[in-house]
C-alpha cells in the first residue's frame, strides 16, 4: 500500500485556501487560474502527447514528463473555464519539481481538502480529482 503525504508545495496551497474565509476562497482559485503556466513548446507543438481529462466538462489536457525522477506537469484549460483552469494551475504548480514517489504519495482526496467543496460544484471537484489521477497514472507509466 502506498503511503500518502501532501508535498510541501501542495500543503502550502491548501493552507492558503483554508486560512481564508470560505467566501474568499473562490477568488483565490480565480487568481490561480491566471497563473496557469503555458505548456512547453514541445507539448504545444505535439498536442497528441497530452491526455484529455474526461471528468472535466471543459476541454482540459494534461501531459506529465519524468526526467531523472523529477516530474513536470503541463496542462491546458480554456480561459472561459476559470474554475477548472484554477484547479489545473494548482496541480501544475504543486506537482512540477516533485519526485515521482512524491507525486504518487499525494492523497487521492487532495482536491476535497482545500476547502472548496461548498464553493464549487461536486462535478468541478471531480474534474480536479480526474486531473490528479491522470497525472499519477502518467507518472507510474513514465518513471
Amino acid at each position: 500500500m502506498t503511503q500518502t503525504h501532501v508535498p510541501d508545495a501542495l500543503a502550502q496551497i491548501r493552507d492558503e485556501f483554508l486560512e481564508l474565509p470560505e467566501a474568499e476562497r473562490l477568488q483565490l482559485l480565480l487568481e490561480f487560474s491566471n497563473e496557469l503556466p503555458p505548456v512547453s513548446d514541445e507539448v504545444a507543438s505535439h498536442p497528441e502527447m497530452s491526455e484529455r481529462v474526461a471528468e472535466c466538462q471543459s476541454p482540459v489536457y494534461i501531459h506529465v514528463e519524468v526526467t531523472d525522477g523529477v516530474v513536470a506537469m503541463h496542462a491546458t484549460a480554456p480561459p472561459e473555464a476559470p474554475t477548472t483552469r484554477g484547479f489545473a494551475s494548482i496541480l501544475v504548480q504543486g506537482i512540477t519539481g516533485l519526485t515521482a514517489d512524491e507525486v504518487l504519495a499525494i492523497p487521492d482526496d487532495f482536491p476535497q481538502s482545500i476547502g472548496l467543496t461548498r464553493a464549487v460544484s461536486p462535478l468541478r471537484i471531480a474534474g480536479m480529482t480526474g486531473m490528479l489521477m491522470r497525472a499519477k497514472r502518467q507518472v507510474t507509466q513514465k518513471r
